[in-house]
Order: structure tokens, then C-alpha cells, then sequence
């Protein structure tokens, strides 16, 4: 990435952002969190209604879709938008009086009124609802009336006197509305709500006019950020932001044709704002959906690991599934959805290679549908099997034994490879910068496979050498003390001294190394 600084005539700031808009070369500096967009409304009110809207898509009924205006689909969508706080409302007062209508029920219907204009001429009644053991544990001299209650308790009223609360009663209070007015006013939200539901569906009509004015409203806000960002120096604005190496050419063609000034300079070390240009190649491509769900993105200084990523990721996947019949499965689902889309995008491509990885997987550990009877009856599966990993061994004279450890010998394998290839990208890119850390990583990579072997012999019980393998995991933990914070601009000395100060994280990264390694048994089981 470059840092661009671009400066033009404040009478030319907008031609300059449609241009750059339309290049699409910039990533510009984020605005102040103080700018809100004038738009942010409208973008929250029509994410509201398109989200609204596609939950009353009937696939099976599908509404002929129609065309807006400029205008009419501004006046639409503020209309639906009104029409849904409306229904918010409308909701939230039914479910109240829902509430009191249930409290009220076991009372019986009567007019909360009358017991306010009673309490205004002197005489004041408390309702109470009491157990009945309770009831009959009241003082004789306690004067109270029963009421008629529907439920599993007692109802009593007093004049003029509460009950003590000790005695177990549970003093009730109602409110203005009658239990009959209550079921009315349910009675006219759920026809409200109805009509707003059909009006919803009959809106389903303009949800590709809605999306697109969207998108439009996404646009012209983003233009409104970036125009904020925009720095006034009496009649000359600049602007700041990062541009893509390869695109300097193209971008100092279009500086010169429009006029503007620039500077172009390398990132600084320091500097945390740079963004992350993600390309995919068409090999790795397939990936994308994988991260988007999980939510990664390497910073700008970090390593793409999307092509080792999807590597491993297929490994794993056709190791855990295990079963070759259920990567057939995988397979005819990949291809109703290619049928059924009329194309293969990232995810259908994905699915294909993790079905094909599980066959294939499963076809060398004789796994089809976890059944032996299949393997036993069809020879031509039988050919494709590698008898010293197979679940069934005993088909082919092998011990158990012996074919679990070679599985788990694998596993622990492929941890110490993707641990090993994190190392030497770690000694390559540092290298590179002349980073002295990177003797550190040797240092890692020479304690992962000595920590390999040391796994090998305590769970498969394969004989190594225990005092060399010992002696290149103490020396390397030194040479990770000495080496490991180290970096351009620190003198050795200084770094041997931090690195030293971390003895115990380091000791304790160790440990930790060991049981990364460990972990892939999972793979096994």
C-alpha cells in the first residue's frame, strides 16, 4: 500500500470523489465517528422494510415484482417504514393488554371505575388472593368478604384495613380498564395487524425497487462520509487515504488528467490504519465463503495463509466426515444446488472439493456408510484401500493395532507439518526484512519436530533418541530466549535482555507447542 495525499480546488472536490468513486482505486482514511451521515435514517428504515418484507415472500406464490419511481419508492418506503412502527405499537399494546386481560379473567368482568368512585365517597376495598389453609389460619376478629374468583386460590376484599402481609395474602391492584374493554381492544389490534400484514405482502411487489434504492442510499452516504473527510485549507481541500501498489500507475493518469496534486509515500511501521486488500486466486477463491462465516481478515501485515488454509481445511474436513458414502451424499447435494442455481459459485465449489476430498479419504480407509459388509461384497472397493490405515484391517491381515497407530502417526504429522510451515514463513518474510527474530523461529521449528518424536514415543511408543531430542529442545529454547524479541532497530543486547525476561511465557509456549501437536489425535478419533 502507498499513503495518498491528494489536494484540488474546493470547487472541485466532488468531481474528484466521483472520479476516484468510479476508479475505485482509494481506500480513504474513515471519516470522524462524529459524522453520522444525513442518510443513516433513511439506510435504517429500508434495511427494516426489505427485512420485513422478505419474510412474506411466498416461494410457492411468487408476486410479479414492479417498478418504483425516484419518488415513489422514497414515499414507499417511508410509508412502510411508518406502517411498521405502527405495527411494533400495535404489537407491544396487545401484548399488554393480553397481560391485564389475564389478570384480570379469574375476577370476572366489572368496572375497576366503580371501585374508585366508591374509594371517593369513604369507602376504600382492598382484593386479596389467599391460600386456603392460609384463609383459615385468620384471626376470628379479622373481618373480611370473599369474592367470586376462578382460579386456584381464595379472593377476599377488606373495608378500610389491609391484611399484615405475614398472613400470606397477596394484595391486588387492577387497573382502569374493564376485562370486556380489554378483549375489545386485542379484538381491533389483531384486525389492525392483519391489515397491516396484507399490506405487507402485497409490498413483497417492490422489494427489488427497495433493494436497489438501497443500494443507491448506501452509495450516496458513503459519498457523504468521504466528503467529510475532505480537510478545508482556505480554496484548497485535501484528502487522505491508502492506495493499492499495482495501482499507482493507473492513478497518477488520472491525477494528471483531472488536475490534482499528490504525494505518494510507504507506509510507516507504525502506522495501524492500513487496510487489507483481499484478492483471491481463482485455486483459492473456493475459501471466501469459509471466512466470511468465521469472520477473518489478515491484517496488513500478516502472512495470506488462504491457500494452506484450504489445503488443510479440505484434509480435515474429509478426515472428520470419514466416510466415503456420505462424501456421495455431500457430492448430489453440491450438484441439486448447481442444478438449481444454473451455476457454480464459491460455495457450490467448495462443497464439490470437500465431497470429492471425504470420498477419497473414505475410499483409502474402506469407510462406506460405516459398513464392513459393503467392503466385503464389492471387490473393486477393496482395490482402493490402503490396508495400514484402514478401519477395517482385519480384511486385509493387518493388526488393529498397528493400523490405529499408523492413523494416529498421520495425524500427529500433519500438526507438526502445519506447525513447521508457520515457522519457515515466519524465517522467510522476516528474513527478507532483515529481522533477526527469524533465528528464533528456527529455533520453534527445530522444538516442534523434537516435540514430534518425543509425542510419537509416548503414545505410539516409537523408539528415539530421548537425550538428543531433550538437548535440541534446551538449545533451541535458549537460542528462543536470545533471539526471540529481537528486530530491526534493536540492539542485541536489548533483545537478549526482554527475551530473557519472558523466560516463564516462553517455557510456558513450550508446553504449549507439545500439546498443540497432541491435539490433532482428534483427527483420529
Amino acid at each position: 500500500m502507498k499513503k495518498t495525499y491528494i489536494v484540488v480546488q474546493s470547487s472541485k472536490t466532488k468531481a474528484m470523489l466521483k472520479n476516484l468513486r468510479k476508479a475505485g482505486v482509494l481506500h480513504v482514511t474513515t471519516a470522524s465517528k462524529a459524522f453520522e451521515g444525513s442518510r443513516k435514517q433513511e439506510i435504517e428504515d429500508v434495511r427494516k422494510v426489505i427485512s420485513v418484507l422478505q419474510e412474506k415472500v411466498d416461494k410457492k406464490h411468487p408476486v410479479p415484482r414492479k417498478a418504483l419511481s425516484r419518488r415513489g419508492v422514497v414515499e414507499t418506503t417511508a410509508s412502510l417504514a411508518a406502517l411498521l412502527r405502527k405495527r411494533e405499537e400495535l404489537i407491544q399494546k396487545r401484548d399488554r393488554d393480553s397481560v391485564a386481560a389475564a389478570a384480570l379473567q379469574p375476577w370476572g368482568d366489572f368496572d375497576p371505575k366503580e371501585l374508585a368512585r366508591l374509594k371517593e365517597e369513604g369507602i376504600e376495598l382492598f382484593f386479596y388472593t389467599i391460600d386456603r389453609k392460609d384463609l383459615a389460619k385468620l384471626d376470628e376478629e379479622q373481618v373480611y368478604y370473599e369474592v367470586s374468583y376462578q382460579g386456584p386460590m381464595k379472593a377476599v376484599a377488606t373495608i378500610g384495613e389491609r391484611l399484615d402481609p405475614a398472613t400470606g395474602a397477596v394484595e391486588v391492584s387492577f387497573g382502569e380498564d374493564r376485562l370486556s374493554d380489554l378483549g375489545k381492544s386485542i379484538a381491533r389490534a389483531n384486525k389492525e395487524l392483519d391489515e397491516i400484514d396484507e399490506r405487507l405482502k402485497e409490498s413483497v411487489a417492490y422489494l427489488d425497487a427497495l433493494k436497489h434504492h438501497q443500494s443507491v442510499l448506501e452509495m450516496q452516504s458513503r459519498f457523504e462520509e468521504v466528503e467529510a473527510t475532505l480537510v478545508d485549507e482556505q480554496e484548497l481541500s485535501y484528502l487522505v487515504g491508502y492506495l493499492p501498489a499495482k495501482e499507482e500507475e493507473r492513478f497518477t493518469r488520472m491525477a494528471g488528467k483531472n488536475g490534482w496534486a499528490y504525494l505518494l509515500e510507504d507506509v510507516s511501521e507504525d502506522d495501524e490504519e492500513v487496510p487489507t486488500l483481499i484478492e483471491y486466486t481463482k485455486g483459492n477463491r473456493i475459501i471466501k465463503p469459509v471466512f466470511e462465516i468465521l469472520g477473518t481478515v489478515p491484517g496488513y501485515r500478516e502472512h495470506d495463509i488462504s491457500t494452506w488454509f484450504l489445503l488443510f481445511f479440505t484434509l480435515f474436513f474429509a478426515m472428520i466426515i470419514g466416510d466415503a458414502g456420505y462424501g456421495f451424499i455431500f457430492l448430489l447435494i453440491a450438484l441439486a444446488i448447481h442444478v438449481s442455481k444454473k451455476e457454480a459459485d464459491t460455495m457450490v465449489m467448495l462443497i464439490y472439493v470437500l465431497s470429492i476430498a471425504t470420498i477419497v479419504w473414505g475410499s483409502l480407509t474402506g469407510t462406506w456408510f460405516g459398513s464392513i459388509e459393503i467392503l466385503r461384497s464389492v471387490p473393486f472397493l477393496r482395490k482402493l484401500v490402503i490396508p495400514q490405515i484402514s478401519n477395517y484391517p482385519e480384511l486385509f491381515g493387518v493388526e488393529a493395532v498397528s493400523a490405529q497407530n499408523t492413523v494416529m502417526k498421520f495425524t500427529f504429522s500433519i500438526g507438526t507439518v502445519q506447525l513447521s510451515l508457520a515457522c519457515i514463513i515466519n524465517v522467510l518474510h522476516k528474513s527478507r526484512r532483515k529481522d533477526l527474530s527469524f533465528v528464533a523461529d528456527i529455533g520453534w521449528l527445530i522444538t516442534i519436530l523434537a516435540l514430534y518424536y518425543i509425542v510419537l514415543l509416548l503414545v505410539i511408543g516409537t523408539p528415539v533418541n530421548v537425550k538428543a531430542l531433550f538437548g535440541a529442545i534446551g538449545i533451541s529454547f535458549v537460542v528462543i530466549l536470545l533471539f526471540g524479541a529481537q528486530g530491526p532497530g534493536v540492539s542485541f543486547a536489548q533483545g537478549a535482555k526482554k527475551g530473557l525476561a519472558g523466560f516463564f511465557t516462553t517455557f510456558l509456549d513450550t508446553v504449549s507447542a507439545f500439546s498443540n501437536i497432541m491435539s490433532y489425535i482428534r483427527l483420529f478419533a
